[in-house]
């Protein structure tokens, strides 16, 4: 009975949520069933989450890979059969499952819920969990398999050759676009946590020179994986424990402490020759080494909850699931979707998948491991996330995730939200965290407020408000260099079409040219600081996206004659897809326009327009493709209903 409790649990969960939604009650109103969940124990929901991870991967996941995706491990994957020890590596599939999770795992998984806490905390949940094993991981899986059966090439590529070339055309422009403003906008955030914060930017830091070491020995030493992560967790560790006290202001404080634009300007330079030099120099062990800060935090942060057993002192629902929020302006449909982003799916994973991660598979069948496997990883953060948020009491969260005016107007309707612990941390930290909006620092003083409840703990909170800081920061970065590169092979391809040249991936003055447009490109919007309103705008683009990708895999599954199993991708395509324009139409008419923001009314239009028509045209190939009554068999002896040229 202890076993099924928790999937119990969220089962009726998930029939009060649609209770609550459909039936339009407030949480005043709702009480009865729905309040069984108020003051739930964190570490109810922390086994709950992972047990139904556990069974997804076991039960859908090998679904996907053997019934949907029909995963071959005779098949040679680009990564052997296009090796030229830059880009195309095969890599051990841990050291590859790291990179992956790394370059996936932005902001997203840790900003998102937090924002969207606002609703509740069971609302976020159900759709962090269920909508991670059942369209987030399913995404990457059939992403990255897509990828891996064209050459490892882009979205764009796969859209031109199973579509038309004039839905290529429009899905490269698209996802170069939205590449540009998700990269921006993760950046802003990386800078936000680490200008004058040296002992951060110094962990940050030191990370590239283990890297280095870490990618050298792996490359010239055989069966050295272990050695080499061993290795780095060592020097990391000491570096982590040696920065708080190398980095105080009598000491090598003033070498770190970089002002906002030397940060931005760093992080250009850091994202431009990650993406110029060799994969396994830098990029890959060093998201490989931060794998092992992100997860290991997660899981210190799992063990407190576990010791703390903290209850989740935000409402099940809150009063502002039909909008009118302080933190976010909008109801909890669609705004739900768009806020959590990458905690339960993400087109940015589409530009992973279809980047760096298929160039280095050795093995087909380890998509499942690598492209579910991550997903699932990050499916868990966001659930670390969001019980953080949730552990702390209401009045400090909205104290911190609102402005100060839109506070004050708070608690004048809502008395009850009146801040409790919070002067306490800003004492103890030394910050006045009143209105610092954005979901990174209430994350990092939910932390604190977990850790410090542990035995000896409660005089080291700023060193665990810094420590999450830091960790935040490692999360974006390694999505940033990742992205930059993808960003690369995009425009490589784009400007490949008039200059054959530059489809050449080894020639260098092509790298070197198409790194340098595309980093100056997000770099001088980082630098300038003009689209800190955008993360509205860049989740929303980033949801039409995931849908985009999923519409278009769904295309490439109808066209290998895959039949039903094609809807396990559509299904969640056509819902995200949904759900994201009704977003997107409500924040042009209900939040741009009203405040005359003109410039992200502009830019919001055109993503919707772009993915319309790249969604029409997959929409029309698919009647086209079932019309087809007749197979033809591949070079592979498999039968498809028309043999596209990879």
């Amino acid at each position: 009975m202890k076993k099924v409790y928790p999937v119990v649990l969220l089962f009726f969960a998930a029939i009060g949520s649609a209770y609550a939604l459909v039936s339009g009650e407030t949480v005043d109103n709702v009480g009865g069933f729905w309040s069984w969940f108020e003051g739930m124990n964190a570490l109810t929901l922390v086994f709950a989450s992972l047990g139904i991870f556990a069974i997804f991967y076991r039960l859908y996941g090998v679904f996907i890979a053997n019934k949907v995706l029909r995963l071959d491990e005779t098949r040679i994957t680009p990564a052997v059969k296009y090796a030229d020890g830059h880009d195309y590596v095969e890599t051990n599939k841990y050291v590859l499952f790291g990179h992956h999770f790394a370059a996936i795992a932005a902001a997203g998984p840790l900003v998102g819920p937090v924002l969207a806490a606002q609703f509740g905390f069971m609302p976020s949940a159900l759709w962090i969990i269920f909508g991670t094993v059942l369209a987030g991981a399913v995404h990457d899986m059939v992403v990255l398999f897509a990828s891996m059966r064209h050459k490892a090439q882009s979205l764009a590529t796969i859209a031109h050759k199973e579509i038309g070339p004039v839905t290529g055309n429009v899905a490269g422009f698209a996802v170069l676009f939205i590449l540009i403003l998700t990269l921006a906008g993760l950046s802003l955030a990386c800078v936000g946590a680490m200008h004058n914060a040296p002992w951060s930017l110094f962990i940050v830091f030191i990370t590239m020179p283990i890297a280095i070491i870490m990618g050298l020995i792996m490359r010239y030493r055989k069966n050295s994986v272990l050695f080499a992560s061993l290795l780095g967790l060592v020097l990391l560790v000491i570096g982590i424990l040696a920065g708080h006290s190398l980095t105080k202001p009598d000491n090598l404080g003033w070498m770190f402490d970089w002002d906002r634009d030397t940060v931005a300007i760093a992080i250009a330079v850091y994202g431009f020759f990650a993406s110029v030099l060799p994969v396994w120099f830098l990029l890959v062990p060093r998201d490989y080494l931060s794998t092992y800060l992100k997860i290991g935090t997660i899981l210190l942060l799992a063990l407190g909850i576990f010791f703390v057993r903290p209850d989740m002192m935000m409402h099940s629902i809150t009063p502002f699931i039909h909008g009118g929020g302080p933190v976010i302006n909008g109801p909890v449909t669609p705004f739900l979707f768009i806020t959590i982003a990458c905690g339960a799916i993400s087109g940015f994973h589409a530009i992973i998948g279809t980047g760096t991660t298929p160039k280095m598979i050795g093995n087909e069948k380890e998509v499942l491991f690598v492209g579910y496997g991550a997903m699932i990883t990050e499916g868990f953060v966001s659930i670390m996330a969001l019980i953080a948020a949730c552990t702390m009491m209401p009045g400090d969260y909205f104290a911190i995730n609102s402005s100060i005016e839109t506070y004050k107007d708070l608690i004048l309707h809502y008395p009850e939200f009146a801040v409790t612990d919070l002067p306490f941390y800003e004492e103890h930290i030394g910050l006045n965290l009143h209105g610092r909006t954005g979901g990174a620092v209430s994350l990092a003083v939910g932390m604190a407020h977990i850790f410090k409840n542990l035995p000896y703990m409660e005089n080291l909170v700023a060193y665990w408000y810094n420590f999450a800081v830091m960790f935040e920061a490692v999360f974006i970065l390694t999505a940033i260099d990742a992205g930059t590169r993808v960003g690369r092979f995009f425009l490589q391809e784009m400007l490949g079409k008039a200059v054959p040249k530059f489809n050449d991936k080894n020639w260098m003055p092509g790298v070197v040219i198409t790194s340098f447009i595309f980093t100056f490109c997000w770099g001088y919007l980082v630098y300038t600081g003009n689209i800190g309103s955008i993360w509205p705008l860049f989740g929303m683009s980033n949801q039409l996206l995931a849908a985009c990708a999923l519409i278009v895999c769904t295309t490439m599954l109808i066209r290998m004659n895959r039949g039903k199993y094609a809807l396990c991708a559509a299904i969640p395509g056509l819902f995200l897809g949904c759900v994201t324009f009704w977003a997107g139409y409500l924040q042009i008419t209900e939040i741009y326009i009203p405040k005359e923001q003109y410039l992200l009314t502009g830019m919001a239009i055109l993503v919707m327009i772009l993915m319309i028509f790249v969604l029409s045209s997959a929409f029309m190939k698919w009647a086209s493709l079932m019309k087809i009554k007749t197979n033809v068999k591949d070079a592979y002896g498999e039968e498809v209903k028309m043999i596209v040229v990879e």
